[in-house]
């Protein structure tokens, strides 16, 4: 089944977002790599995710050997470490798509909007990279809290926005791979909308109580 699927290097993958997103990839049948700055680091949280799917199916890579061995690379780091973990994997990202998960919170306000001088978290990523980098933004409003749970179905929506449209399509297949719904939600900038979105969503869950808020979109198809 994997043959046919393009390997996946979740970058920040021992976090609670991408070990997630990680662990559901897998269990859809995608080769997984889980990168961190370290190897062991990456190798502990490809074996924990391993003991909960059950088999040994996610590899522990450093960034740098992760980024090198996938097609598709995600990047789910804090924002705080966004643009240094890209500099150290962007001469391996030339042809690739980079999925960005980026939020740009800044603590312990992380319940307002703060978005940087570039316009949005990702535009200034794609900026870094140039052209020859395909940028994604996507999976921003996802909770962590239920994505290790496959009982659990994770009512949200996935806004994937990006300049390339063959791109987003296939980031699409991804977010619907895990039991989500991707939504081509136009050019890469407008990602601010889903970044920002965040802080709303992080406001809800405190005022209400409740672990992980979500979107949906009204009046499209079940599948999109």
């Amino acid at each position: 089944m994997t043959d046919s699927l393009p390997t996946l290097a979740v970058l920040g993958g021992t976090g609670a977002e991408g070990s997630g997103l990680a662990f559901r990839w897998a269990y859809a049948g995608y080769p997984v790599i889980v990168g961190s700055r370290t190897a062991e680091k990456a190798q502990a949280g490809a074996a924990e995710l391993n003991a909960l799917l059950g088999k040994d199916l996610v590899r522990g890579m450093d960034n740098l050997s992760a980024a090198t061995a996938a097609q598709i690379v995600i990047l789910t780091v804090p924002y705080s470490a966004q643009k240094s973990t890209i500099s150290d994997v962007a001469k391996v990202l030339e042809g690739k798509i980079l999925v960005d998960v980026t939020v740009p919170l800044v603590p312990p306000k992380v319940n307002r909007v703060t978005l940087p001088a570039e316009g949005s978290a990702v535009e200034a990523v794609q900026k870094m990279l140039g052209a020859g980098v395909k940028v994604v933004s996507a999976f921003q409003n996802v909770s962590a809290h239920h994505l290790k749970d496959l009982a659990h179905t994770v009512e949200c929506d996935v806004l994937v926005t990006g300049d390339d449209i063959a791109s987003r399509e296939i980031v699409i297949t991804l977010a619907n791979a895990v039991g989500l719904r991707g939504i081509h939600a136009g050019p890469l900038c407008n990602s601010v909308v889903a970044e920002a979105l965040t802080s709303v969503l992080i406001t809800i869950n405190q005022r209400y109580k409740i672990p992980g808020a979500g979107i949906r979109i009204t009046g499209l198809p079940e599948q999109s």
